[in-house]
């Protein structure tokens, strides 16, 4: 197995990016805004295809930002979108989080999107991120809570989704209702002044469901997680095709409606 595989178990089929390129500070990581200064020095664990990377880099203008990926295609299109948004002030290196490759005390700010609940060890990844944290910097960390998402119209088959979700994501060793268990994952492992939060994603526009659904439609049927469900048992193809048209019938609903709680944590090394 691969580092790749161990730190992002749903891997990187298109449809499991197209999610992640949407992405912005205001959108994913509006909790931390306000601590982001010109001139600090940023890591952002898990970048994936940079788009919230690139947008802590223009924030922080003159300081320099690092986004740290397992994933060397998907450090590619970051790259890119680097070049497009002519951000020059972020750089992107492969890395695990498990062991990042930096000495004590080098960052201002560490921040982590949707990581800990793909970790098999998400305590240890917390240390490794407030290791590297100044003294009085912070780490911020989100991740989403599957358990809590609530949608409409009713239909059994996005129920099925959901529990096929988490438990593909259990047999991994992983935690997909992560966003509840971000403050006592902090306080394990040995963060102070910890802030707790919460926030939610809403898909509700006709062109919101359209991208939310689709994506779902396409990502359940191509993706990592299609492997893992048919191949541990927790789901036919049959039913994953079931789900998918779900989600396409859900899209096209004038009155589809979904939301996803993420839970949120600032925390600080010790001094």
């Amino acid at each position: 197995m691969t580092t790749s595989d161990q730190v992002y178990g749903q891997g990187y089929a298109e449809s499991v990016v197209r999610s992640h390129r949407r992405r912005t500070v205001d959108d994913s990581a509006a909790y931390l805004a306000d601590r982001l200064q010109p001139g600090q020095h940023v890591l952002d664990v898990g970048c994936g295809p940079g788009t919230i990377t690139v947008d802590i880099a223009e924030r922080v203008v003159p300081g320099r930002v690092v986004g740290l990926d397992p994933g060397e295609p998907v450090l590619a299109q970051a790259r890119k979108t680097a070049t497009t948004e002519r951000v020059d002030n972020v750089e992107f290196r492969y890395g695990d989080v498990h062991e990042l490759d930096f000495d004590d005390d080098t960052f201002d700010v560490v921040h982590a999107h949707q990581v800990l609940l793909h970790l098999t060890d998400p305590v240890a990844a917390l240390r490794e991120m407030l290791r590297v944290v100044h003294p009085g910097g912070v780490v911020a960390v989100r991740d989403t809570d599957y358990a809590g998402a609530f949608w409409w119209p009713a239909d059994e088959r996005l129920d099925r989704w959901r529990e096929v979700y988490r438990s593909v994501a259990r047999a991994n060793g992983t935690e997909p209702d992560a966003g509840r268990r971000l403050l006592s994952w902090a306080r394990a492992a040995g963060a102070v002044e910890v802030t707790p939060s919460a926030s939610v994603w809403c898909h509700a526009t006709p062109e919101e469901r359209a991208w939310w659904g689709g994506m779902w439609a396409d990502r359940i049927l191509g993706s990592r997680i299609t492997e893992r469900a048919v191949a541990g048992g927790h789901a036919t193809h049959e039913e994953l095709a079931a789900i998918s048209a779900a989600w396409r019938e859900w899209a096209r609903h004038p009155d589809g409606w979904f939301a996803v709680p993420h839970g949120e944590v600032l925390c600080r090394a010790p001094e």
